[in-house]
């Protein structure tokens, strides 16, 4: 149906202008409903997934949090025809470590908000990964074999973590901070996993051990690269963080560094 289902948030609603983000998954506008500034997205997500965000922002929201809140349309639905009208979130990126400070205490209400929420339809955690091939993005067999052997011991470091849902991709294009609240914005990767996947932040800004920054940050690379990695294995942000994976020395190396 396109743009023309915004006809279903009423009379008083225009789109004004396309906004960054979303490139090649959706098409993200500002939009203006009954008089207030609002944002629209249109992808070709599952009825399935967009009740799963729909609901989770509903839920955040209720809890207190800054998130992109859904505006129902006339009849009282979250999402119509693939698209999410949702509020409009002002503020800044964060740029010192007292931001990222304030990022990673956000990101712990996350994570203390939605212990033993339902995974995401369709989604695959990393450790899901340790043994299935594909889960929505993710497809390993796409990926050089060495480079999945890779990825999975970095997995691996995760098993048996308490899980809740993670943003996914808390980079500072998808912050929005002012002085009293921090909102995180875009919630396309949002999905169950080991929280640690959300916390290998700047300046080490969660105040995690070495032990625990190196699993996260290894992790997280290899979520990333699994996440953007196209058959052609082109995707430069995919090879760079497959990069970053360190190799698995064999039990031979394991002995001779030890």
């Amino acid at each position: 149906m396109g743009w023309e289902a915004l006809e279903q948030w009423g009379d008083d609603v225009v789109r004004i202008e396309p906004l960054t983000g979303g490139v090649g998954v959706n098409e993200v506008w500002s939009v203006r409903v009954n008089g207030h500034l609002a944002v629209g997205r249109l992808g070709q997500r599952s009825d399935a997934d967009l009740a799963w965000e729909t609901d989770l922002l509903r839920h955040l929201d209720r809890e207190g949090m800054s998130v992109p809140v859904p505006i129902p349309t006339t009849d009282g639905r979250h999402f119509a025809d693939g698209l999410v009208v949702m509020t409009y979130v002002e503020g800044r990126s964060p740029e010192t470590e007292a931001d990222w400070r304030r990022v990673a205490d956000t990101l712990r209400q996350l994570h203390r908000f939605t212990h033993g929420w339902p995974q995401r339809p369709g989604w695959r955690s990393s450790t899901d990964l340790l043994h299935a091939e594909t889960g929505t993005k993710v497809d390993l067999g796409a990926m050089p074999p060495e480079g999945v052997v890779r990825c999975r011991a970095a997995w691996a470091r995760l098993a048996g973590r308490t899980t809740s849902v993670v943003h996914g991709d808390p980079n500072p294009g998808n912050i929005r901070m002012t002085a009293d609240r921090v909102a995180m914005i875009d919630w396309d990767e949002s999905h169950v996993d080991v929280p640690d996947l959300d916390l290998a932040l700047p300046h080490n800004a969660a105040d995690l051990d070495d032990d625990a920054y190196d699993i996260a940050a290894q992790a997280r690379a290899a979520w990333e690269a699994a996440v953007c990695w196209d058959p052609s294995g082109t995707d430069r942000f995919a090879v760079k963080r497959l990069a970053e994976v360190r190799a698995v020395l064999s039990s031979s190396e394991s002995t001779e560094h030890a």
